[in-house]
C-alpha cells in the first residue's frame, strides 16, 4: 500500500487503453495496458466502449487495496457519445471509419471558416463535427434528446455518473470550438449542439465522487473523486511544462504514438492566420484555454505499416546500435520514403507514398523509415513555427536514429527527450497539482553523424509536387 493518498489515471487512446497509479509526489507505482479493438455494427466501425469498460472495472479493482483520492480520465480527440436515459443510445463512430460522401458533402457546407475554428478539413471522422452531423443522420430519434460528451469526459460519467464537456476536447481538430472567442463556433450553436453537449467544466474540476455501484464491484472507496478529464496529447503538454526548460520558455513538444502531434508554446501569441490550412497544421486549445499553435500526421501508423506490425519495433532498446549502424548504408545509398502512408493526413495529405532505392536489408529498412517520420516531422515543425527548444516523448522518444536525426536536421534547437511511457498519465496528475515537477531530467539528443542536410534537400525535391 502507498503511504499517502494515491491518483488512478484513466488514458483512453486510440490504440491503447492504459490505466496508472500514482503516488501524490508523482511516482508511478502500477501501469496496465489493454490494446482496443474496433467493432463493426452495421457496416460501421465503433468503439469497443462495453469492452474497455469491462476491462476497468477488473483493472480497476487492482487498487481496491490503496488509498486512492482521485481518478483521472483523458481520451482521444475524436470521438463521442450520444449519452442517453440507460447509457449510450448508440455505439460510438470509430473516427477511421469513412464518412458517406454524400453526407460528407453536405457537411463541408455547413463548415465554419479555418480563421475561426482553427480547424482543417480531415478526412474520416476526425473532424467531430463530422461524426455528430452523420450521426444525426443514422439515429434522428435518439440524437434529437441525447447529451453530447467528448470522449475523455464520456469515461468521467462512465466513472462519476455527472455529464459534462470540456475544452481541450472540444477545442482539437472538432470544428466546434472557436478558441479565439472561447466558445462553441458558429456551426455548432446554429445547428443546435452547443446546447446538447454537456455543460462545460475544466479540466481540473472535481465533477463527482465514484458511482456508489462502481465503488461495490471495485472495492475503491466512495469517497473517491473523478476530474473532469483532458485530452490526450494536452496532458502530455502540461507534463512538459514541468520541466523547468520547458515551462517558461518558447518551445514545441512533440507527442509520438499512433499520431505525432507538435504542440508549441510559443513566446507570443500566434494566430490560426499564420498556419496553412490544407497541411494538417491546427489550434488546439490547452487545459486553461489558450490557443496553441499544432501540427500532426499519422507518424505511428506510417512507421508500422512500413516495418509490418508483426516485426521489432523500431524504439526497442536492444536494436538501438544496429539501427543507428544502419544509417551511413541508408544516407549513402540513397533510400528514402516519400510521403504520406496515410491519405489526408499529415503535412503532405496529397502524397503518394513510394520508395526511392528500396533497401532489402532489414534494418536499414527500419532505419530509412525513422528518418522518414523525422523529415515529416521537420517540416510540421516548420510549419507551425517551432524553434528554440523541443521535448520529444511518448514512444518514439526511445528511437534514436528518429530524435538524433531531428537534432540533426534542427541544429539551431536544442531537442531533448525525457520518460518515454509516461508523460501523458503524468500530465493528467498535473491537473490535481500545477507545481509538481517532472520526474528526472530532460537529457539533450546528441545529432546524427553524416549529411542529413544534403538527404533532407534531396528527399524535399522528390516530394517538392505535393508540398
Amino acid at each position: 500500500m502507498t503511504e499517502r493518498g494515491a491518483t488512478i489515471v484513466v488514458d483512453i487512446g486510440k490504440t491503447l487503453s492504459k490505466v496508472t497509479l500514482w503516488t501524490r509526489d508523482g511516482r508511478m507505482i502500477d501501469r496496465q495496458a489493454r490494446p482496443n479493438v474496433v467493432l463493426k455494427q452495421d457496416g460501421i466501425r465503433r468503439l469497443d466502449h462495453d469492452g474497455i469498460a469491462a476491462w476497468l472495472r477488473v483493472t480497476l479493482a487492482r487498487y481496491a487495496d490503496q488509498p486512492i483520492e482521485v481518478i483521472v480520465p483523458v481520451g482521444h480527440g475524436a470521438g463521442f457519445v450520444a449519452l442517453g436515459p440507460d447509457g449510450p443510445a448508440f455505439a460510438p463512430f470509430d473516427y477511421e471509419q469513412v464518412v458517406p460522401e454524400d453526407v460528407a458533402a453536405s457537411y463541408r457546407q455547413e463548415r465554419d471558416p479555418f480563421g475561426q475554428t482553427g480547424s482543417p478539413l480531415l478526412p474520416a471522422g476526425l473532424n467531430l463535427g463530422a461524426q455528430v452531423y452523420w450521426a444525426e443522420r443514422l439515429y434522428p430519434k435518439a440524437m434529437t434528446t441525447a447529451t453530447l460528451l467528448p470522449w475523455a469526459q464520456y469515461w468521467a460519467w462512465w466513472l462519476s455518473g455527472e455529464a459534462v464537456s470540456e475544452v481541450t476536447s472540444l477545442g482539437c481538430h472538432s470544428d466546434l470550438w472557436s478558441p479565439g472567442t472561447g466558445r462553441f463556433s458558429d456551426m455548432a450553436q446554429r445547428l443546435g449542439w452547443a446546447e446538447r453537449f454537456a455543460p462545460i467544466a475544466r479540466a481540473q474540476d472535481t465533477v463527482g465522487k465514484i458511482r456508489p455501484t462502481l465503488a461495490e464491484a471495485t472495492g475503491l472507496p466512495g469517497s473517491v473523486a473523478v476530474l473532469a478529464g483532458i485530452h490526450d496529447s494536452n496532458a502530455a503538454l502540461l507534463a512538459a511544462r514541468g520541466f523547468l526548460d520547458i515551462a517558461r520558455a518558447e518551445a514545441t513538444v512533440l507527442s509520438t504514438g499512433t499520431w505525432f502531434v507538435a504542440m508549441r508554446r510559443p513566446a507570443s501569441v500566434m494566430t490560426d492566420s499564420c498556419l496553412p490550412e490544407g497541411r494538417d497544421t491546427l489550434i488546439n486549445v490547452d487545459a486553461y484555454g489558450w490557443p496553441v499553435p499544432s501540427g500532426r500526421f499519422m507518424g505511428g501508423r506510417e512507421i508500422e505499416q512500413v516495418i509490418e506490425i508483426d516485426t521489432r519495433r523500431v524504439d526497442i532498446t536492444p536494436d538501438q546500435p544496429r539501427l543507428l549502424g544502419a544509417v551511413p548504408e541508408v544516407l549513402t545509398n540513397g533510400a528514402m520514403l516519400l510521403p504520406t502512408l496515410a491519405p489526408g493526413c499529415g503535412p503532405f495529405p496529397d502524397g503518394s507514398s513510394s520508395w526511392i532505392a528500396y533497401p532489402k536489408d532489414w534494418y536499414a529498412r527500419r532505419a530509412a523509415a525513422c528518418l522518414y517520420a523525422a523529415l515529416v516531422a521537420d517540416t510540421t515543425l516548420d510549419l507551425i513555427g517551432s524553434r528554440d527548444r523541443l521535448l520529444v516523448e511518448g514512444r518514439f522518444a526511445e528511437a534514436e536514429v528518429f530524435v538524433r536525426a531531428l537534432a540533426s536536421l534542427r541544429p539551431d534547437t536544442q531537442v531533448f527527450v525525457a520518460n518515454a511511457h509516461n508523460d501523458v498519465s503524468f500530465g493528467a496528475l498535473r491537473l490535481i497539482n500545477p507545481m509538481l515537477a517532472a520526474p528526472g531530467g530532460l537529457r539533450r539528443v546528441e545529432p546524427l553523424a553524416g549529411d542529413l542536410t544534403g538527404y533532407r534537400q534531396r528527399w524535399r525535391e522528390a516530394v517538392g509536387a505535393f508540398a
